[in-house]
């Protein structure tokens, strides 16, 4: 089912404490999450930086080995995207791992798109030819990336990765996650459509909280890390640090909210929190 992470930050951050050490890190829920279950099936990594996009995948486990740990602690970054997969749909493989990416679009998905052997026709039909061709693994949540893309460039958001507009990134995402879950509900699956998802150009951040757990951290000023005991941060004095984290479950000890279930939050560029319900 997967664990997924997103940061948004207006001054460029060090993540590694968040990925890595945390009393309940991403690399610790890789192994066992707060239902006890193994997310050992590939991880990756997008950050961005100063305009940079930098994506990094494995198909082991984000637990074995230090390949991880090793390219976390590379990240210096504004917009950082992390992910470690349970496999539902689609084997081990790096073309399945996400985050996936398309121009300066970054994708993750946490959960599983119910029917998805009898959708996945439609969808791809619904999808630009020149974004299915993009497509290289076997998920569903990769088609739903490049499905959501096609909707969005429909509705006047460029797919190239030029969007600013948080709202209206909301409502094209909104609107995905609730035609997703009717067409699957239609089918009457045995378990419902899970459809937490993620999507960033390093510019704006929305992420939907669709019948799996989903939790957002704001951090308003420069404090000093509880794990390490210092600052993550270069800071300029002549402007106030913010950030956003959007997590699948709480990774610090830090006043974690949890999403209501049927909601959308979207981080804007200036750093502006939207929380929407998905009608």
């Amino acid at each position: 089912m997967c664990r997924l992470y997103g940061f948004r930050a207006n001054e460029l951050t060090k993540v590694e404490c968040t990925l890595i050490h945390a009393q309940n890190a991403l690399l610790l829920q890789s192994r066992s999450d707060m239902m006890g279950r193994e997310h050992a099936d590939g991880w990756g990594l997008a950050s961005y930086a100063d305009g940079d996009l930098e994506v990094e995948h494995r198909d082991t486990a984000a637990f074995e080995g230090v390949h991880f740990s090793t390219a976390v602690e590379r990240i210096y970054a504004r917009t950082v995207i992390a992910h470690v997969r349970k496999a539902t749909v689609g084997v081990a493989s790096p073309f399945n791992t996400h985050p996936f990416r398309c121009g300066r679009w970054t994708f993750a998905h946490n959960g599983t798109v119910s029917g998805f052997d009898q959708l996945k026709e439609q969808m791809r039909r619904e999808t630009a030819p020149r974004l299915q061709g993009l497509r290289r693994g076997t998920t569903d949540s990769e088609q739903a990336f490049l499905w959501i893309l096609t909707r969005m460039e429909r509705d006047g958001l460029d797919p190239g990765g030029g969007v600013t507009d948080a709202n209206a990134l909301t409502r094209t995402v909104g609107e995905a996650v609730r035609v997703l879950h009717d067409r699957s509900e239609k089918l009457g699956p045995k378990e419902p459509p899970r459809l937490n998802f993620l999507l960033t150009n390093g510019r704006v951040m929305v992420a939907s909280r669709w019948n799996h757990t989903l939790y957002r951290l704001d951090r308003d000023g420069v404090h000093d890390c509880e794990i390490c005991g210092i600052p993550h941060v270069d800071h300029d004095a002549k402007r106030r640090y913010r950030a956003v984290v959007i997590a699948s479950e709480p990774i610090t000890h830090e006043a974690w909210h949890e999403m209501d279930n049927g909601t959308i939050v979207s981080v804007d560029e200036d750093l502006k929190v939207a929380v929407s319900p998905i009608h």
